[in-house]
């Protein structure tokens, strides 16, 4: 096996680099202090490698928009935003957002809105609103790192639901019954999932809710990657549209391919719910930019078309990996997708940290190794849903097959 040698017409990441000198991303970020929460894996990975690698084959979000097209898809738009007033905004989200927001939604009023600065914020925002010390949470995994760090910081106990990979990712809900203790207080899931791939049944769906209000358990959905179905048929009801005891995650960020907006929100009939969460978020962000407000219910007005574009470059990208990994059963295990625009295949015959070291550094190909996922199974994501997934796919397959 050839050493790290830069791939020819790659540009090399420099080990000097003062972002990445000296610091694993393993390690604690404070040294010598005490940190309540851990460091986030996948942001400390993307931190090193994302803004100088030269191709991106991890992302999680899809094709994005130029400022100028997002204000061409109404005739008025370039006057009102050179208009608008760059004052403070609502805190829980302007009325004309939240109205935007509460039609990707059956029975959810504008009031049962809040709106954050990205996914992030609501997650943090939810946990501390309405988590204690000593209480029992249940996090669907592998999963997004601030799902179940949070929790653990504020001094919960967190098991782990662990979606099976031999089952196609799937969910046990026996599994489920087991992980339940008289003091738990959220149960947490993800679908759509970040980094599977997966799209819950909906028989488990529901029965996932009949669980939650039988034990009077809050239901965390984070549901960032809705309408992002390869079958529209597929999409399920929001979990805030089946139950009071449930709070539904959405985003800018992902279908809609706005990730440089950070806008966020949290969807929830349950009064108490939306109002700690409100007053928590008086510590945090206050409000929201208006320009990514006036630009967020600007590419909801129009999501149908924006989701449509998305999906489709989704589903041409899936076509080239799906290729990809028939050429190769040597080296990966592929689970395909059924909804959203990453998948987790797995590396078979290597350790796949030095494997994604080695493709970015001597490639420029960067994946995520599914460590950043606390993931121990030798997995990596792979991200779709942007157009230049051809060449990158292009120079991972020259890349494998230089080593041969």
């Amino acid at each position: 096996m050839p050493g790290p040698a830069a791939w020819p017409g790659s540009t090399p990441i420099s080990a000097a680099d003062p972002v990445t000198r000296g610091v694993s991303y393993r390690e604690t970020i404070l040294q010598g202090e005490t940190v309540l929460l851990a460091p986030f894996l996948l942001e400390r990975y993307f931190a090193r490698y994302e803004f100088t690698a030269e191709h991106l084959l991890c992302s999680s979000d899809c094709e994005s928009l130029a400022v100028q097209d997002l204000l061409g898809l109404e005739p008025s738009a370039h006057e009102r935003f050179q208009n608008l007033r760059l004052g403070y905004t609502e805190s829980a989200g302007g009325e004309a957002l939240r109205s935007e927001i509460a039609r990707l939604y059956t029975g959810i009023a504008p009031k049962q809105i809040l709106v954050h600065t990205g996914a992030e914020e609501a997650i943090f925002v939810f946990m501390h609103a309405v988590l204690s010390p000593g209480d029992h949470v249940i996090v669907h995994t592998p999963c997004y790192q601030s799902l179940s760090e949070v929790a653990r910081s504020i001094g919960c106990s967190v098991t782990p639901w662990m979606a099976a990979e031999g089952q196609g990712w799937q969910l046990d809900l026996s599994d489920l019954q087991r992980a339940l203790r008289p003091n738990t207080q959220s149960i947490v899931i993800n679908t759509p999932h970040n980094p599977t791939g997966y799209l819950m049944r909906r028989d488990v769906f529901q029965e996932v809710h009949r669980i939650a209000d039988r034990h009077g358990i809050i239901l965390f959905s984070d549901e960032v990657y809705r309408e992002s179905e390869y079958d529209p048929a597929d999409r399920l009801p929001a979990a805030c549209e089946l139950s009071d005891h449930a709070v539904s995650l959405g985003v800018m960020s992902k279908t809609y391919g706005l990730p440089g907006l950070r806008i966020g929100w949290v969807a929830t009939r349950n009064e108490a719910i939306f109002a700690r969460m409100a007053a928590m978020k008086d510590y945090t962000s206050i409000c929201n930019s208006a320009p990514s407000e006036f630009l967020a219910e600007l590419g909801l007005r129009h999501r149908a078309a924006l989701a449509q574009r998305n999906v489709a470059v989704i589903k041409e990208n899936l076509t080239l990996l799906d290729g990809l990994f028939q050429r190769h059963p040597a080296n990966f295990n592929w689970h395909r997708p059924q909804a959203g625009p990453i998948g987790f295949p797995r590396l078979i015959g290597e350790e796949v940290e030095a494997f994604c070291h080695e493709l970015v550094t001597t490639a420029g190909v960067l994946l995520l190794p599914g460590t950043v996922f606390n993931d121990s199974g030798n997995h990596f994501r792979i991200g779709f849903g942007r157009r230049t997934l051809p060449r990158a796919v292009a120079r991972l397959e020259e890349f494998l097959n230089h080593r041969r």
